[in-house]
C-alpha cells in the first residue's frame, strides 16, 4: 500500500504540487499568529474556547468505533489499538483535538515484534513538518523537538505506512490541514481583552475613575509638590477593590467629580457575548450548550445535542475512522472502520423511530430489515 513515498512521486500521472510549508495563514494582528501562542491564548487561557474543544474531542474519544472487514481472530488486536491509552492520551480523543485545532494530525504506527501494529501515537502536529521532493510531494516527516530532528519515513520497507497524516480541508495548502485555532484568534482576543477590562473595572471600585478639580477660586493652579501629594495619597488610600467606598476626605479647592460608564463605553458587554459565540461558532459547537445567550434557535437542549453529533462531532470521527482504517489496511487489507450510531445516546430517539419504521415494514424481508439496521 503506498500512500506516499518515492514510487508515488515518480510517477508522471500527478501534477507537481505546490510547495506550502506553513499554515498559509496571514498575520492576525495585535492577536497571537503562531499556533502555540493561539492555543496558549485561546484554549488554555479562555474558558470558551476550552470548553467547546473538550466537548467535541471527549465526545468523539467517547464514541464506541464498529471494527468491520477482519477475522474474529483479529478483532481484539484491532480493537485495542483504537482503545488504548498510548503515554496516557486516548487515540481518537487527541486526534480531534489535533485536527480541530491545528487542522493535521499525525499518527506513528510502532510494529511489535510479530510484524503488526503494536501501538498507534498520535504526534503534537505544530511539531512535524513535511519535507517533499523535487516534485513536490511528500517523502518524508520531519518531527522536531527542541533542536533534536527525527526524520521519519511514511512507509516502512514493504510499503506499509509508518506514518498517518490526516489533515481537514486547506483550499490554499498541499500538504497542511486548516483548523480552527486561527479563524477563533480574534473573538479569543476580543473575549479575553473583556475579561481584563472587567477585572480592571472591580479593582477600580467596578467603575471608571473620577477626576479630582482643583478650584480655589482665584484661578491659580497648584503646585507640582501639592499635585505629587494629592496623587500619592489618591494611590495609596483609595484606589483599589479593598478601599472601595471608603470616604475621602478632601482639603478646601479640591472636588471630586464622578464618571460613569456612557452606554456607547457599555457596548463591551455585548461585544464579549458576540465574541464568546463567534468562539462556538470556530469549533462547531451550538452556543446554547455553552450557556451563551442569544443565537439559541434550538427548541431545546436535546436538539443542540443533536445538531452538535450531527453536524461536528460525528463527521470528526469519520474523518479519523477514514484515515486509520486506510493506514492500517496493509496489515488487514479488508479493514473497515466507523462510529457506532446505535451507542450514540444523543441519537437514540432517532435509532429508535427508525427501528420502529423497519420492524411495521410488512414488505421487507427479516434480511432486508437487518441490513437497513446496519446488522
Amino acid at each position: 500500500m503506498k500512500l506516499f513515498g518515492a514510487k508515488a512521486a515518480r510517477s508522471g500521472a500527478r501534477p507537481v504540487l505546490a510547495r506550502a510549508w506553513g499554515s498559509g495563514a496571514m498575520a492576525l494582528g495585535e492577536w497571537p499568529a503562531s499556533y502555540e501562542a493561539q492555543v496558549r491564548a485561546g484554549v488554555i487561557g479562555n474558558p470558551v474556547a476550552q470548553r467547546a474543544l473538550r466537548l467535541v474531542s471527549e465526545g468523539a474519544g467517547a464514541t464506541t468505533l464498529a471494527v468491520n472487514g477482519v477475522e474474529d481472530a483479529e478483532y481484539g488486536r484491532v480493537a485495542s489499538l483504537l482503545t488504548r491509552c498510548s503515554a496516557g492520551q486516548g487515540l481518537v480523543e487527541t486526534l480531534a483535538s489535533h485536527l480541530m485545532l491545528h487542522g493535521n494530525g499525525y499518527v506513528q504506527v510502532m510494529a511489535g515484534a510479530d510484524g503488526k501494529p503494536a501501538e498507534l501515537y498520535a504526534l503534537r502536529p505544530e511539531r512535524v513538518s513535511v519535507e517533499a521532493d523535487a516534485r513536490g510531494w511528500p517523502a518524508a516527516y520531519l518531527y522536531r523537538v527542541g533542536d533534536s530532528v527525527t526524520r521519519l519515513m511514511p512507509e516502512d520497507g514493504v510499503g506499509r505506512a509508518s506514518i498517518l497524516h490526516l489533515k481537514a480541508l486547506h483550499p490554499l495548502d498541499d500538504h497542511y490541514g486548516l483548523g480552527c485555532v486561527g479563524a477563533a484568534a480574534g473573538a479569543v482576543a476580543i473575549h479575553n481583552a473583556a475579561t481584563v477590562w472587567n477585572k480592571a473595572l472591580l479593582d477600580n471600585a467596578a467603575r471608571p475613575s473620577g477626576a479630582m478639580v482643583y478650584d480655589p477660586g482665584d484661578g491659580s493652579v497648584m503646585s507640582p509638590e501639592q499635585f505629587e501629594r494629592v496623587k500619592r495619597e489618591m494611590e495609596v488610600a483609595f484606589s483599589g477593590a479593598a478601599n472601595a467606598g471608603r470616604p475621602m476626605l478632601l482639603e478646601g479647592g479640591l472636588d471630586w467629580k464622578a464618571m460613569s460608564l456612557t452606554p456607547a463605553e457599555m457596548d463591551f458587554v455585548g461585544l464579549k457575548a458576540a465574541a464568546a459565540r463567534e468562539i462556538a461558532l470556530a469549533f462547531g459547537v451550538p452556543p446554547m450548550l455553552m450557556g451563551l445567550p442569544g443565537d439559541n434557535a434550538y427548541a431545546n437542549y436535546r436538539e443542540a445535542n443533536k445538531a452538535l453529533w450531527r453536524q461536528t462531532i460525528l463527521p470528526l470521527v469519520g474523518k479519523i475512522c477514514g484515515g486509520l482504517a486506510q493506514g492500517l489496511q496493509g496489515w488487514w487489507p479488508g479493514l473497515t472502520l466507523a462510529a457506532d450510531m446505535d451507542a450514540v445516546p444523543a441519537l437514540s430517539d432517532e435509532r429508535a423511530a427508525l427501528w420502529e419504521r423497519v420492524a411495521s415494514a410488512d414488505f421487507l424481508t427479516a434480511d432486508e430489515k437487518r441490513a437497513m439496521l446496519g446488522i
